[in-house]
């Protein structure tokens, strides 16, 4: 499933092509979409953002295209009339000038307004998004010390979308690793400067994703196993899908467990 810093690359890219410009052209594939056909097409897109794993298109008459991702979701932009080569279904099309940004295999799609935003389901839930340029270490640090979160294990906590909008499932992996926190634990049995670490390397992971497309191993790592050739595949994460390779940090076999019904890599030695 693509997370916070795939769906944020995603926006900036629908954003680069289509923020100011005014739709021309239309295609709306779900049923329940094809009504608001005629409330896009000619209106201008004035802001495109990303909420959590959620990707919301503004238009000048008040309209917000909303679009989650899910597991097979992914936009697509490309010059218009250029289409790209994938097997995904298509959802959605939006032209403007020479662009277009085309949602392919997502299924929640909705049309909401100024007034039903606030109000959607998914998005009234969110926490902070671990994005945001507002966001601070200090803040995570508290989020993670507060009555709400602190009794949590740290492996359910860093998929919850209310805690931190935006983290999933291989940033849980390679964030605790980073910080050599154990899954298991909980907040209140970590002592303040593992508090703090955590926090940190949270919000610096989950910027090196977006930064990057995606790596968040360390870079150092990233260039000593690009000069050896091996390809993203092989130096993107520090141990995300690593199970039973050499841990780059100690050496120690990496391990794959099932932590709140999804996998999860960790090294028994870095992260006692």
């Amino acid at each position: 499933m693509p997370e916070g810093p795939e769906v944020r690359r995603e926006a900036d890219a629908i954003s680069r092509v289509l923020k100011g410009k005014r739709i021309t052209e239309v295609y709306f594939g779900p049923a329940q979409l094809k009504r608001f056909k005629r409330t896009v097409i000619d209106q201008t897109v004035v802001k495109v953002a990303a909420r959590g794993k959620a990707l919301l298109i503004f238009f000048e008459n008040g309209q917000i295209l909303y679009s989650h991702n899910q597991l097979y979701g992914r936009w697509f932009v490309a010059p218009e009339g250029k289409v790209p080569n994938t097997r995904r279904s298509l959802r959605v099309v939006l032209t403007g000038d020479s662009y277009s940004a085309r949602l392919y295999s997502a299924t929640d799609i909705t049309m909401l307004n100024i007034e039903t935003l606030s109000e959607h389901p998914y998005l009234r839930k969110l926490g902070p998004d671990v994005l945001s340029d507002s966001l601070s270490w200090r803040e995570v640090a508290e989020r993670l010390r507060s009555r709400s979160f602190c009794g949590r294990r740290i492996s359910g906590l860093y998929l919850d979308q209310s805690f931190l909008a935006g983290l999933g499932n291989y940033l849980r992996s390679e964030i605790l690793f980073s910080a050599g926190v154990n899954p298991t634990a909980k907040p209140q049995e970590l002592d303040s400067a593992k508090i703090n670490e955590l926090a940190r390397r949270t919000l610096m992971l989950s910027v090196r994703a977006y930064k990057s497309g995606g790596v968040t191993n360390h870079p150092d790592t990233v260039r000593a196993l690009r000069k050896a050739g091996y390809p993203k595949s092989k130096h993107r994460f520090a141990v995300f899908g690593r199970d039973k390779s050499d841990c780059y940090r100690c050496g120690e076999e990496v391990r794959r467990i099932t932590a709140n019904g999804r996998r999860l890599y960790l090294c028994p030695s870095c992260q006692r």
